[in-house]
């Protein structure tokens, strides 16, 4: 009785090999980014929930990026010109923080990863 061999050859299975380790490499890359984008949020959460009376602009971007500072977002990433404040066609205020960030992947190629998001603010936010 003859039996045929089954499986990945060598070849095949330095091919795969290569594939995942492409796809390793991109994820340690994009990663760290997508975890410093959550500390983002997660400071936003925390100056909206605080509520906002009074306070101006520089102080609610002074606040926020101290609690950034706290969740280890690096002070290059998130500017002050980023952290913005819009109002509503009802008159609600929304903490807005929108940045870029570019990541050098290998040779000439590289990610540019646009972060964008708003929080309703409780309270009213002076000038």
């Amino acid at each position: 009785m003859k039996s045929k061999q089954t499986g990945v050859t060598l070849i095949g299975f330095l091919f795969i090999l290569a594939v995942f380790g492409f796809l390793a490499y991109m994820a340690m890359k994009l990663v760290p980014s997508y975890s410093e984008y959550g500390g983002v949020v997660k400071a936003m959460e925390q100056v909206a929930s605080e509520g906002t009376n009074g306070k101006s602009l520089d102080e609610i971007r002074r606040d926020l990026l101290r609690k950034m500072d706290f969740q280890y977002v690096d002070d290059a990433v998130v500017r002050p010109e980023d952290i913005t404040i819009k109002k509503d066609a009802g008159g609600a205020s929304q903490l807005q923080v929108a940045y870029d960030k570019e990541i050098p992947f290998m040779y000439n190629i590289s990610f540019l990863l646009h972060f964008d998001k708003s929080i309703a603010l409780q309270g009213n936010v002076g000038e």
